[in-house]
């Protein structure tokens, strides 16, 4: 586990490439809770699975004071294909050079038809108005799994009352 990321510590800043021409910051955030969602490929069938779960509960979301964003080492340009097509109502991160892969630690050997990969492990981070690291959710599967993230933002806000 990088100790960069611990539970209840403040995430380091970073900064990456995002959709729509602009970069993301998690700085500019501040005030808000902040969804970053690790998933291995854009347009492969989990992954448009839980895009689509997330597009399709953004209302719920945004009334939480959230932002949500994907992130995944494809280029900027399958990225923006990938959310045009799955009309998402979210920017998605590029991080070609795994620099916030490595940070939050979610680069792992995976097993794929019997061999031996190195990819990215299905992984949610919540990340508080503070920006500290408040929940993360490692090996995911994708059914259920927004609903569970609305219910610790929930609980978040509940918290921070």
């Amino acid at each position: 586990m990088n100790k960069n990321t611990s539970v209840g510590k403040k995430v380091p800043a970073f900064s990456v490439a995002m959709t729509s021409d602009q970069v993301f910051k998690l700085s500019a955030y501040k005030e808000k809770n902040v969804v970053i969602y690790f998933y291995p490929k854009d347009a492969t069938p989990g992954c448009t699975r839980e895009g689509q779960d997330f597009r399709d509960n953004m209302t719920k979301f945004k009334r939480r004071n959230t932002v949500v964003f994907g992130i995944s080492r494809d280029s900027l340009k399958s990225h923006e294909k990938f959310k045009e097509k799955q009309a998402f109502n979210f920017e998605l991160l590029s991080d070609e050079d795994e620099t916030v892969c490595k940070l939050f630690d979610v680069i792992k050997m995976k097993n794929m038809y019997g061999k031996k990969v190195r990819g990215i492990e299905r992984s949610t981070f919540l990340i508080d108005g503070n920006a500290k690291l408040h929940k993360e959710w490692r090996k995911i599967k994708v059914d259920g799994h927004v609903d569970e993230v609305l219910e610790a933002i929930k609980l978040l806000n509940a918290k921070s009352k």
